[in-house]
């Protein structure tokens, strides 16, 4: 029997990452770690006082989709010897375009028929959300924010994520082609520092909006990630680094939690009052390394206690179908709850109304788009194709179809 191309290809082009396919599955506990990421912006959003450093659920959501998305690339890149860009889009548009358009479609009817106050300036909230621009306006307001951003003022993280998007993964498959995989690990090592750098030059009180919305400012929590996928990917289940990793990972991951327990506990990151040198600097890779121990951990010991917990049935499901809509949902429902009076149990109304904002996105619109669309983007047939021929070829536990779709990330802020 003749040689499928895409199968020659991978023979070559994806040697190096040994552990690329058989860890394409899901990671076990990622999900519930989506579930405390967003329900920590959520409560900060809502209710400021009672989380301090809450907002630091976006950086942990950055991590996790850098090391997710990533993973998923080298997957595919060992498996068939490239990366499809085209339907990697297509993916990405399905994913998270159509319940933006849900929420943004909602927004624009009550800012249409109401005269509610905090549906004003709906029109232009609405266009910079669509069209993924929310952070490149917020960063270039050195005082309070815009009134043009605030209803869906959340939507400045997707902007960051997409605008990274558009960039490393051709940078990564680019790098695949010509280089070796540890190279690859070195230039993403030296990527990942260099916003550090870039904060250090730009730091002034003045600059804090830019820096904390900023593409370039805010990469290396992505990119932190990003280098925890290749490292893993490129190492074999009997190398002595792999044992080193999993065991220090292991020690590392409780006290890990604790630290960013503690910083959202104590710790304000947005405001004037909370614009210091040190957190606007070096803080943000701090807080994705610690984010990264935690991933570590997960990935490379799925049967410990933090996995456990993180992997119950709530909060799994929650992270992986309902986080991207909660955090959709609970900006605009909060500013709603507000405008209707609700402010007694404002916090709690709002949390209720995003679960079963969510759930019916999720229900209604999300889940039946992927389920029909998801084969029908632009290279899906060949991409398909490729993808069962390399698995039938391989022999190997790359997960099923279904849980590559399930890895697929999303973003949170």
């Amino acid at each position: 029997m003749p040689v499928q191309p895409k199968l020659a290809a991978a023979a070559g082009g994806g040697r190096g990452f040994p552990s690329a396919i058989r860890r394409s599955g899901r990671v076990p506990g990622v999900d519930g770690m989506r579930t405390l990421a967003v329900g920590l912006v959520m409560v900060y959003h809502l209710e400021p006082g009672l989380l301090p450093g809450g907002s630091i659920g976006v950086d942990i959501f950055f991590t996790i989709s850098g090391f997710v998305i990533t993973r998923l690339l080298v997957a595919e890149y060992a498996r068939t010897g490239n990366v499809a860009m085209a339907p990697f889009y297509w993916r990405r548009w399905l994913r998270l375009v159509p319940a933006l358009l849900t929420v943004c479609a909602l927004c624009a009817v009550l800012a249409g028929v109401t005269e509610l106050a905090g549906f004003d300036g709906a029109w232009t909230s609405l266009l910079l959300s669509v069209t993924f621009l929310v952070n490149l306006v917020r960063a270039t307001e050195p005082g309070p924010y815009s009134n043009g951003t605030a209803l869906l003022a959340q939507n400045w993280s997707l902007g960051v994520e997409e605008q990274f998007y558009l960039l490393w993964p051709p940078l990564v498959r680019a790098l695949l082609r010509k280089v070796r995989p540890r190279t690859v690990l070195i230039w993403t090592g030296v990527l990942c520092l260099l916003p550090v750098a870039w904060r250090w030059l730009l730091w002034n009180p003045t600059e804090a909006h830019r820096i904390y919305n900023g593409t370039d400012t805010r990469a290396d929590q992505l990119l932190a990630g990003a280098l925890l996928a290749i490292a893993v990917a490129r190492l074999r289940h009997d190398d002595p680094r792999l044992a080193a990793l999993r065991r220090w990972a292991g020690r590392l991951a409780w006290p890990a939690m604790i630290l960013l327990g503690l910083i959202v506990w104590q710790i304000p990151v947005t405001g004037a009052t909370a614009w210091t040198e040190s957190w606007y600097t070096v803080g943000f890779l701090a807080t994705a390394l610690f984010s990264a121990t935690i991933i570590a951990a997960l990935e490379l010991r799925p049967r410990s206690a933090l996995s456990w917990v993180l992997s119950l049935a709530p909060l799994a499901w929650i992270g992986r179908n309902l986080s991207y809509g909660l955090y959709l949902w609970h900006y605009p429902l909060g500013r709603l709850m507000a405008d209707l009076g609700v402010t007694r149990f404002h916090l709690v109304a709002t949390l209720a109304a995003s679960f079963a904002a969510a759930t019916a996105s999720y229900y209604l619109v999300e889940r039946p788009l992927n389920r029909r669309w998801r084969h029908r983007g632009p290279g899906a047939s060949r991409e398909r194709g490729a993808a069962e021929a390399a698995g039938a070829g391989s022999g190997s536990g790359s997960g099923s179809g279904r849980d590559r779709e399930r890895q697929q990330p999303v973003g949170v802020s």
